[in-house]
């Protein structure tokens, strides 16, 4: 978005040209912008006449900015009321709203307007207390806005925009149910600015539903990837996940890396690519959405200070982060969805810069290559890595394969068992004959004494009587009491009902609570 990038590419519109007031174009010039990028340039306009815009482009083309500008222009005038928020902004993750929120500081410089991040992965109490205090904007992911309205912390019957920030990515995630809902909690009568890179039939109906006549901004054409972006498809002849890390070690190694987000499809696959990586030397660091949220904040803090070399990461990190100078993507996987590999790749070659992507292909990728090819409508460049023998290579059993574990376990147990030479007759008759002893002691129960009788009323009695259990021998019970006061003191139980079960007992034993004691009183 600066000058001298955008001056090559014909996109000279001046943001003083757009209708914007001179305290934002100075906050603009601040930032270091001169000139508009197109969806810049068509949709601010839109969005100060108060109409709906429904804006379609591809990522980095400075859809933050085409909707910051004018939610900060329009909100300039007026005051927010505790709990009651002017404007919403919706983003599908963390980090992307985190995004926005640095956008809108930055732009909003010079008036007095508040705002609150509210996303999950930290505290609510100072999120609570900024909306106890009136905010203008609230800039939040569906899930911790709709908990923070269900507890009654917030009104949305005051909002005048509504922001939806890349809703296609809100579709993969879904969170459409969420959208539709706060939709519903927030007034007819508002200005909604819905921004998508692509526009599937779900999206489409959306914004039939609650966008009032929206002006439709296509800067580009849907899913196209830009033209500063090298690409080339790297295919390895198995699927093994140990050549797979071999290959893009090799990659890295052969490419001049400044900087690079390595994208895996699992998150579990990025904590194992990443501690790969940095055990062969290279300086890189895991993000996913299971990781706490600070240090997911202070990874991509380090990566865009250059503190960090490699980023891998899931695609949490493909939509709309601007790390505006990053060198090469690497797709470690081939994306199963082939909107998401526009995305990945578009982290590079951003604002006019040149980058490089790479895709690893394996031979079970060939369906999902396949959807990526005729989205982009372009062949990538094929390149070889010579000098890897990948037939050589095999990867070793997984420690999260579980079942796989289970199963060699128990072979190498057979595997023992059919090694063991075979025990002689003579000894198996004599096993047989210890065994066989203390059994048939065991089945031999001593008779129960007599025991004194108790004045119950005939009903009781004969109830008891019925189900009188078969008593074990005193002498067994004196030499069980003192184990069961023992496993009482160390809070273990345990060992006191097995006993119980090997001596017969049933029922209540020896004792008869005192209500089945009591007379029964009949009247008449």
């Amino acid at each position: 978005m600066h000058a001298d990038a955008f001056s090559s590419l014909g996109f000279m519109t001046e943001f003083s040209q757009l209708g914007l007031s001179p305290t934002t174009l100075q906050a603009v010039a601040e930032t270091g912008y001169t000139t508009a990028t197109p969806i810049q340039e068509q949709a601010i306009p839109v969005a100060l006449a108060g109409r709906d815009v429904l804006g379609i482009a591809q990522t980095g083309t400075g859809k933050t900015a085409a909707f910051t500008l004018p939610l900060v222009e329009r909100l300039a005038t007026g005051r927010a009321r505790a709990r009651m928020p002017r404007a919403i902004v919706l983003a599908p993750t963390r980090e992307l709203a985190d995004q926005v929120a640095e956008s809108f500081a930055k732009y909003a410089k010079g008036t007095k307007l508040t705002w609150v991040l509210l996303i999950g992965g930290v505290s609510m109490g100072d999120q609570v207390a900024a909306l106890n205090k009136g905010v203008d904007v609230l800039i939040a992911t569906p899930g911790r806005l709709l908990d923070l309205f269900e507890r009654g912390k917030m009104l949305l019957t005051g909002v005048e925009i509504m922001v939806v920030d890349e809703a296609d990515r809100m579709l993969d995630m879904g969170f459409i149910p969420d959208i539709e809902r706060i939709f519903k909690l927030t007034p007819p009568r508002r200005q909604t600015l819905f921004f998508s890179a692509t526009m599937p039939p779900e999206i489409t109906r959306l914004t039939t539903a609650f966008l009032k006549d929206p002006t439709r901004i296509e800067a580009s054409r849907p899913a196209m990837t830009a033209d500063t972006i090298t690409q080339y498809l790297v295919r390895i002849p198995t699927s093994d996940p140990k050549a797979k890390r071999t290959a893009l070690r090799t990659l890295i190694e052969r490419s001049d890396v400044k900087n690079g987000i390595v994208f895996c499809n699992r998150k579990s696959e990025v904590d194992i690519v990443a501690k790969s990586l940095q055990k062969h030397g290279f300086d890189a660091a895991a993000i996913h959405g299971d990781l706490d949220q600070s240090h997911r904040m202070k990874t991509l803090a380090d990566f865009r200070a250059g503190n960090l070399k490699i980023l891998v990461a899931s695609d949490v990190a493909a939509r709309g982060l601007d790390i505006p100078d990053v060198s090469h993507v690497f797709n470690y996987d081939v994306s199963h969805h082939a909107d998401d590999y526009v995305h990945r790749i578009g982290r590079t070659g951003r604002a006019g810069r040149l980058g490089q992507a790479f895709m690893i292909v394996t031979p079970a990728d060939d369906k999902s290559l396949d959807k990526v090819l005729k989205l982009i409508k372009k062949d990538p460049e094929e390149l070889v890595l010579d000098g890897v023998d990948f037939a050589a290579i095999q990867d070793g059993p997984r420690r999260d394969d579980k079942r796989g574990g289970r199963e060699r376990s128990g072979e190498r147990a057979r595997g023992r068992s059919r090694a063991a030479p075979a025990p002689e007759p003579a000894e198996t008759a004599a096993a047989a004959q210890e065994t066989e002893a203390p059994r048939s002691r065991s089945r031999r129960k001593a008779r129960p004494e007599a025991r004194p009788e108790i004045e119950a009323p005939a009903p009781v009695a004969a109830a008891v009587e019925a189900a009188e259990p078969v008593e074990a021998p005193r002498a067994a019970r004196a030499d069980r009491e003192p184990q069961l006061l023992q496993s009482d003191r160390r809070g273990d139980r345990k060992p006191a009902r097995e006993d119980s079960q090997r001596q017969g007992v049933r029922g209540f034993g020896d004792d008869i609570p005192a209500f089945l004691r009591r007379p029964v009183v009949v009247r008449a």
